[in-house]
Formats: structure tokens, C-alpha cells, sequence
């Protein structure tokens, strides 16, 4: 397993520890995906808005051209899954029925607003599901890598793309640590294993509080 693929498994992880059931959960494209290979809670049930509530991992041999998630990745169906259309689905989130949805960002700022769907001077990615689940999710945790190619902090002062949605987030999870967001504000609740406070403050451009 490469550098890049343990720091995933690591972020989805500890992501996977915050999901007690029963619950729905919607897994955003990216590490997030990931988070379902370390969930054995029968009662935790993973909804795609693509139209699947019941998704569950497929083994190679037996995947289905036309059963994937919203990233277009093939997925398999738990026993008792349903299938409805994409309305149906966008009205269960906005409905407020799932309690829990778990996003890949490309920044969030100190007050815990996001962006996920925009680079400017780039092809739109696409909006996808995750404004609707910002405005209907109970909870939502990000999943992300604490800096980009580069090396620069992904947790800014102020977002520098297009923000996702005023709605702040619960929870953001890296590779280095784990910080919540109360009242507008970062709080660092957790060091990821080997982490140094001094080697977050240096990668971490926002204001946070310990």
C-alpha cells in the first residue's frame, strides 16, 4: 500500500469511529468512499443520491456496469437496499433525513464554511449533492488531506474558491488531526498518532483554538 493510500485509510478510519448506528450516512467522491471498508455496524446504512439507500462494497467479479455511486464508482446492494429516483433522493436530503453526510473538500476556513465544487479558471467539477447536504444533513464531517500538491494549508483564514454553502461544518479530519467547529470557531480536539501541535500550527493558515 503507497504513502497516499495508508494516509486515506487513516483519514477514512477515524472517520469511520464517528458513525455510531442507526443511521444514514452519504459518503461525498473521494476519501470518503472509503469510509464504508471499516464500518461493521449493521444498523449504519449508506445512501447515494444517485438513487441507493443500502449501498454496500462489490467484489470485482461480481460488479454491475449499472449499479454505482454519485462518483460513478461500482457499488454493491446490502440486503433489504431500495432504489428510487434522484428527486426521490434529493428529497430525502433535503428533507433532513440523512443524519449524516461525510464530504471531500478542496478548502475550508476557520469558520468551518467550505469549498468543494469550483476551481477558478478550471472546468466546473459539478455542484453534485453537496450543497443540498449541507443545507439537510444533521451532521456533516469533511475528509481531507491537511495541505495540497504544494504543500500549502487547505485550512485558509478565508476560503479562496467558491464556497459550497454558509452552512458551517461539524467536523474536519486530515491526516494530522482532527478539529470540530463551534460557534463559527476551529477547535482541535485530536493529534493524529506521531503529530506535533507545532507541525499543525505550521501547516494550518486558519485560526484555531486547543
Amino acid at each position: 500500500m503507497s504513502d497516499k493510500e495508508q494516509m486515506q485509510n487513516l483519514i477514512a478510519r477515524r472517520a469511520a469511529q464517528e458513525l455510531k448506528g442507526p443511521c444514514i450516512v452519504n459518503l461525498g467522491i473521494g476519501i470518503p468512499t472509503l469510509v464504508s471498508k471499516f464500518i461493521d455496524d449493521e444498523k449504519v446504512f449508506f445512501h447515494t443520491e444517485n438513487g441507493l439507500l443500502g449501498v454496500a462494497d462489490v467484489e470485482e467479479d461480481k460488479m454491475d456496469p449499472n449499479l454505482v455511486n454519485a462518483g460513478k464508482l461500482p457499488v454493491g446492494e446490502s440486503i433489504g437496499a431500495s432504489f428510487f429516483n434522484s428527486a426521490e433522493s434529493f428529497a430525502m436530503i433535503r428533507g433532513g433525513h440523512i443524519d449524516v453526510a461525510i464530504l471531500g473538500v478542496l478548502q475550508v476556513d476557520q469558520s468551518g464554511e467550505i469549498a468543494n465544487w469550483a476551481v477558478p479558471g478550471k472546468n466546473i467539477m459539478g455542484v453534485g449533492g453537496a450543497m443540498d447536504l449541507l443545507v439537510g444533513a444533521k451532521k456533516v464531517i469533511v475528509t481531507m488531506t491537511h495541505t495540497n500538491k504544494e504543500g500549502k494549508s487547505k485550512i485558509l483564514r478565508e476560503c479562496t474558491y467558491p464556497i459550497t454553502s454558509t452552512r458551517s461544518v461539524d467536523m474536519i479530519i486530515t491526516e494530522l488531526a482532527v478539529f470540530e467547529v463551534v460557534e463559527k470557531q476551529l477547535k482541535l480536539i485530536e493529534l493524529m498518532p506521531g503529530v506535533s501541535i507545532e507541525e499543525v500550527r505550521g501547516k494550518t493558515e486558519a485560526n484555531f483554538i486547543y
